[in-house]
This record gives C-alpha cells, structure tokens and sequence, in this order.
C-alpha cells in the first residue's frame, strides 16, 4: 500500500488528503500537525474548519484509510510521498520585511523530513512558496540526506474556500512541477497516478519546478488584479451615476475576458491574494524588475483604497461621524460558505468604524467570537503562524466590540448596517423588521451588493451600495479620502 503523509492540517492539507483518501482507497494518507487541539478537533465531530462537504467526506474516510495524528516523525518515517503544507507567512521583520515570504515552518519540515527517513521519498510542496523554494529545500535534505534520495515535487493548490471539495472532486487543472531528469520524471508520474484516479489525464498539467511555482503566484495575482480592476471602476461610477453591476456584465460577456471574479466589493480578502503579491513584488525587486514590482503592488493598493473608501463613505454619510453610534457588522468571513477571516475586508473597515469611536455588533453564522476578537487586535501577518505561536488572549478592555448569534440583534437599536460578507441568507432577512427596531435615518452600507436597493429605499433605508448610482442623500455628503 502507498503511504502518503500530509504535514499541516489546515485549510489546504485537511481537504486536499481527505479527497485523496475518498478516491484512492487503496493509498493509506495521514495528516499530521503538531497542534493537538487541531488534531483533536479533525478527529471529532465538530471539524476544525467550515468547508461544505467537507464533513462527509472526512466521515466516509477517517479511521479506514484516513488519518489525523501529533506523531509526526512517525508517519514522516513510514510515508512514500511527504506532502509538506506548513504556513508560509509574511515575513514582519529583516531583510524583505512586509513582502518576502518566511520559510522558516518549511526549513524546519525539510530538515525533520531528511533527519527521520530511512528511505528514499518524494517530497511535495503543497504551500504556496517564491519561484525557486525547491532549489533551496533541496539543498538543506540533501546536505542532511545521509544517502537517502529526495525528489522535490511542486503539487500547488488552487483551491477556492467555499467550493474547496468540488473543486478537488472537479478541478481545472491539477499541476505538478519537478525536474527534468529520469528522477524527477518518475517522481512526476508516481503523483500524477495518484490524481489520474479521478481527474482525466488532460487536466493533469506537468512543468519543470520553477514554472510550477511561479505558476500559483501568477494565477492568484491575476485574480486578485480583476477584483481590484473592477473595484477602481466602481468608484467611477459612483461619480458618473454609471451602475457597476451593468458594466462588469457588458465587459464579462466579453469571451476574452469572462465574468468571474468582476464582483465589485469592499474588497478581497483570504490567505493568498495579498501574501501572494506581496511575495510577488519582493521577487520581481530582488530579480531587478523595478516597474514589475509596482505594477503589482498597485493591485493591493487599489485594494486597500476600496476598503478605506468604504469607511469613509460611511462615516461621511452619517452626519461626518460614527463617534458613539452603534454599526451593525453583517459577516465577518472573507466570502460567503467559510468561516475564514484571514486578511477579511471586515477586519480593516471595523479597525476604521472603532478609530472613530463607533460601537460595532458584530453578526456572522461561522465566525466565533474568540476568532473575531483575535482578528481585531492581532498584529498584521500574525494570523498567517500556525495556532499554537497565535495570541491566544484578547484585550478585556474593548467595550465598543460586541459579537451577538442573531442579525436582528446585531441590527436592533443601531444607526448602520454593513454588509461585508455575501452570505445568502443577508439576502433573506425581513428588513422592514430591521428598519423598525433602528434609530432613524436608518443607513445600509452595502459591501457586496447583495440587497435590492430600491426595495430599502421604499422601506426607507439611505443606501449605499457599491458601485451604483448614489442615494440622494449620499450625493449631499460625498465622501473624501
């Protein structure tokens, strides 16, 4: 039997071998992590993250040929094919400070993986890693090898949180980068045998290491520039009374360009986008290609200018302050069918309503209110360590923070409604209700464009919405950056 070990039990590892298990029933996967709580949880009822169809999956699995273990030199020892899917976070001081990629969690797994093998192993980077890691990890296992062979293999994930298990079921494209030897040949094509179980061969794309790489970093890059494209074009049209949702359609239907991710929003959030330029930008400076770099760097830029635009338009349209108003906080998770509130829109537009003193209440179905807390007063990058080196107290003294279970809690007695989070049911809820039990005039701050502006308006609201034609009220009270 194939021995697949998975090092990290997080959102990228736990899925990923879960499906590798359920489809490939005759390969044994273990996922290992050195937080017990983790581990604890991926072996209860109650999974560590919300993921739909995850559940079953893990349940169909766990316990046959399906494992989550602490002992991790163990599994590292008995494994055929190691995939390593440790944090690779931001690195917050020395040289590339703010841009460059820690690698620190993935030195310490090569040099784990090269001290406790007895046998040859292909190693699989599975974080998302610069152009040229492999190079590196290379050299610290063979240097620390003692005569076992190591192939390195690039495996990226493109996973999207929210559809994360149709997307493994289902993918686009799986990709694998190795070297272009007869070892990293055959490397290649033991994984490739693995996925060719059920995805079709013609999804299944091979490169040499470095293309694979920078492969993640380019389409994550590409993404996140389409978000912020059309987000730069909903401030115009704001200013021109043009509808943002009417000219990201015209532009989608385009073939050339497609629909997918013209959503104007307060902006993109998760754990890849930002890191991933970033580390982007670093790369492009550290290889001489200065314009490249700010070329890139002006997608985050766009990105943290929609989300200040956002609290200045709320503060702007309410009398030019929050100062002691309550604000309802409608989702807190980056996207909708996640609990993940990595590097959320949420956390900077609370940052700002909080500076100007406001009172937020704070509503979202998968987010606790420890992890809500945390995100507030963590430093940035700090969430991007894995859990056990995360703060673990919250400050006692924030008493303008409140997280309540219900949306007509968070919204009863309050001045504002920000809608930050595409959670279908904010598309369900009796807003004449909500009208009813807020102070008057009554303000909906639309963040993702998911209600029926007109209808709130007949009920009443003062709405804004990004990207459309501003309420009447809102064009007395522009908002200034």
């Amino acid at each position: 039997m194939v021995k697949i070990c998975c090092i990290g039990a997080g959102y990228v590892g736990g899925p990923t071998m879960a499906v590798i298990a359920l489809k490939c029933p005759s390969i044994e996967v273990v996922v290992v992590d050195i937080s017990k709580s983790r581990i604890a949880a991926w072996n209860s009822d109650k999974l560590p993250i919300y993921e739909p169809g995850l559940d079953e999956v893990v349940k169909k699995c766990r316990g046959k040929n399906l494992f989550f273990s602490t002992e991790v030199e163990k599994h590292v020892y008995e494994a055929d094919i190691v995939f390593v899917s440790v944090n690779t976070p931001t690195k917050t001081r020395g040289l590339g400070a703010g841009k460059a990629a820690d690698l620190t969690y993935w030195e310490n797994a090569a040099r784990m993986i090269a001290d406790v093998s007895k046998s040859d192993k292909i190693v699989v980077e599975k974080s998302t890693v610069p152009v040229k890691t492999a190079e590196a990890i290379e050299k610290i296992m063979t240097h620390n090898a003692k005569g076992i062979k190591f192939q390195i293999l690039s495996n990226p994930e493109f996973l999207a949180e929210g559809t994360a298990i149709q997307d493994l079921f289902n993918p686009d494209r799986v990709l694998i980068g190795g070297r272009e030897t007869p070892e990293g040949e055959k490397a290649i094509q033991t994984l490739k045998n693995v996925y060719s179980q059920w995805i079709p061969e013609g999804k299944i794309l091979t490169t040499n290491l470095w293309s694979a790489e920078l492969s993640k970093l380019a389409a994550n890059a590409f993404l996140a520039q389409r978000i912020s494209s059309v987000n730069a074009l909903s401030s115009l049209c704001e200013a021109t009374g043009a509808n943002v949702n009417q000219v990201s359609y015209a532009v989608g239907t385009d073939t050339r360009i497609g629909p997918k991710f013209l959503n104007a929003s307060v902006g993109f959030g998760g754990s890849c986008f930002q890191k991933d330029i970033l580390n982007l930008v670093y790369i492009c400076e550290c290889n001489g290609l200065p314009e490249v770099a700010e070329y890139w760097k002006q997608v985050i830029k766009i990105n943290d200018y929609q989300k200040s635009r956002f609290v200045n338009r709320v503060v702007a349209s309410m009398f030019n302050t929050v100062s002691n108003k309550k604000i309802a906080i409608l989702g807190f998770a980056f996207k909708k069918d996640t609990g993940d509130t990595r590097e959320t829109p949420a956390i900077d537009v609370c940052k700002g309503l909080l500076g100007d003193k406001a009172r937020v209440s704070i509503f979202d179905p998968q987010v606790t209110e420890d992890q809500i807390q945390r995100d507030l007063w963590m430093n940035k990058f700090d969430w991007d360590h894995p859990i056990h080196l995360q703060p673990t107290s919250t400050p006692s003294n924030e008493k303008n923070v409140s997280v309540v279970w219900d949306a007509y809690e968070a919204t009863k007695d309050a001045d504002g409604v920000c809608i930050l989070t595409e959670w279908d049911e904010f598309k369900k809820l009796d807003y004449q209700k909500i009208y009813d039990n807020m102070r008057k005039p009554a303000f909906v701050f639309d963040g993702r464009n998911v209600v029926d502006c007109d209808k709130l308006r007949e009920i009443g609201f003062i709405v804004y919405s990004i990207g459309k034609p501003l309420d009447p009220w809102l064009k007395d009270m522009p908002a200034v950056a």
